[in-house]
């Protein structure tokens, strides 16, 4: 049995490495970006207007000037105009070029403007003021974003900025997600009293698809041949393997000894924590085979303590974890790591943890209640409210 750190470390050693494709931005929002993007020019371009109102040459504001003659307007999207009297201005919109022979551009809430005649409101007046300097985002070839980057709108808006109508990302990799046991039937199924529907499953898909994961599920009996034949045909089309079930010491948790029997290596088995304890972790020359315990709560843990980080990392995102401070004392007694499942608060900016007592690894409709775990570490019994500890959120 290893450490909840030692498992991180084995995990984070056989990282997957997805392929790369490209693909229309409009199509990139949720993925992963597999290329740095560059400026194609500088950014802005050209000294920007920010906010409309009369472009000025300062000097004028400096020898007393406080009234300027209009000698014309200079629109967002049109060739520059150039001041020909440095005593005048030129009216000017936001998001147009500065007018050759301005420096400085006085906003219209602090003018009366008449008979062209811009006349200033107030004395104050800064050099170089509402302008966005060219350049001064970006220059011609800098890299605006690096690859690892979760691609949301605002990276597609930089995309169309400097003319990228594709961008490469990372593909998705072909997960299977698999279920095992006699006891279970179907969602539409009706379970006899021996029975219970499969769930484990549907809400590893559905945790998969918020990373913009696709998956396929499978089921397999707890019969070795068959498992052993289904497992080594689900081998041929799917690179990362999750397996719920099997994997505990009882009679029936074949799973391991599957595994090994079509090649996969196991790298551990077994975790120093509650929940999760039998947790497995392997791989073979393709695949990466996570087996979690089936009951749901350690599902739920082994897939957001675990698989999920490795998930973005592969990808190139490094989260780590958030910290809660816990609310309330917690005593448990037990030398492995405990994951308890907390309500989270916000009081004054801090996320304050509350235990929800459940019952047990078994009892996934207390994950109803709760937001996620807090990680307390094996080797000490008493936690004192007020503490930090990380937290792995599942909401």
């Amino acid at each position: 049995m290893i450490s909840v750190a030692e498992a991180t470390g084995l995990i984070h050693q056989h990282l997957y490495r997805p392929a790369k494709e490209r693909i229309k931005i409009e199509h990139t929002e949720g993925r992963v970006l597999a290329e740095p993007i560059k400026a194609d020019r500088d950014l802005p371009p050209f000294d920007r207007v920010a906010m409309d109102g009369v472009a000025i040459q300062y000097r004028s504001y400096e020898e007393g000037w406080r009234a300027f003659k209009i000698e014309g307007i200079q629109p967002a999207g049109q060739p520059r105009l150039t001041l020909k009297d440095p005593n005048n201005c030129i009216e000017a919109m936001t998001g147009a070029m500065l007018p050759i022979g301005c420096d400085t551009v006085i906003p219209y809430e602090n003018l009366e403007v008449s008979r062209e005649i811009a006349k200033m409101k107030v004395e104050a007046l800064e050099k170089g003021q509402s302008i966005h300097p060219r350049a001064q985002d970006a220059k011609r070839l800098d890299i605006l974003l690096n690859p690892g980057r979760l691609i949301t709108t605002a990276e597609i808006s930089m995309f169309a900025s400097v003319g990228w109508l594709e961008a490469e990302v990372y593909a998705f990799p072909k997960v299977a997600v698999i279920s095992t046991g006699d006891e279970l039937v179907g969602v539409h199924d009706k379970p006899l009293p021996h029975q219970i529907r499969r769930s484990n499953s549907h809400a590893l898909q559905a945790a998969l698809t918020t990373l913009r994961c696709p998956s396929d599920i499978f089921h397999l009996t707890d019969h070795y041949n068959t498992m052993e034949k289904e497992l080594q045909k689900i081998f041929i089309n799917h690179e990362i393997i999750i397996i719920t079930g099997g994997v505990s010491k009882g009679k029936f948790d074949l799973v391991p000894e599957v595994l090994k029997s079509i090649g996969v290596e196991q790298h551990f088995h077994q975790v120093s924590q509650k929940p999760g304890k039998p947790f497995w972790f392997g791989s073979s020359k393709k695949q990466i085979v996570f087996a979690l315990p089936g009951n749901p709560v350690s599902t739920f843990l082994c897939f957001y303590r675990y698989i999920k980080p490795w998930i973005l990392q592969s990808n190139g995102i490094e989260k780590p974890f958030e910290s809660a401070v816990l609310g309330e004392d917690f005593t448990f007694k037990t030398d492995l790591t405990y994951f308890l499942q907390v309500k989270i608060k916000n009081e004054s900016g801090k996320l304050m943890a509350y235990p929800i007592q459940g019952g047990g690894s078994g009892d996934f409709a207390n994950l109803l209640n709760v937001d996620g775990f807090i990680e307390l570490a094996g080797g000490k019994n008493n936690f004192k409210a007020g503490e930090a500890f990380p937290y792995i959120p599942f909401r």
